[in-house]
């Protein structure tokens, strides 16, 4: 007897866990149905693939090296070109950000 309502209480929990699945469904429909009014989007609008954004234009080149012609747009990590020119050659940030300008 005792087996029979431990398995019981089991099956009352998974009841309880598919009706508190529901309620978390609806919702999310409910801020679904929100949001598609709000932006006004047609429910046909959701089918097929999700539009790409276009890619970002490249970067305008910001530095070159006058004699090498390696280039650097200025964003992320500071290229080795750009610091043997700025270290080694004895190029200031200056020459190499004019020599942009000169083509």
């Amino acid at each position: 007897m005792k087996k029979n309502i431990e398995s019981r209480s089991d099956t009352d929990g998974a009841a309880d866990g598919a009706h508190d699945g529901q309620a978390e469904r609806q919702i999310a429909l409910r801020k679904i149905h929100r949001l598609m009014a709000f932006w006004r989007i047609e429910p046909h609008e959701l089918r097929g693939p999700i539009p790409r954004a276009a890619p970002a234009a490249p970067a305008e080149v910001r530095y070159r090296h006058p004699v090498s012609g390696a280039t650097w747009d200025g964003q992320g990590a500071q290229p080795a070109w750009l610091r043997e020119a700025l270290i080694r050659e004895g190029y200031t940030v200056d020459e190499l950000r004019r020599a942009v300008g000169e083509g």
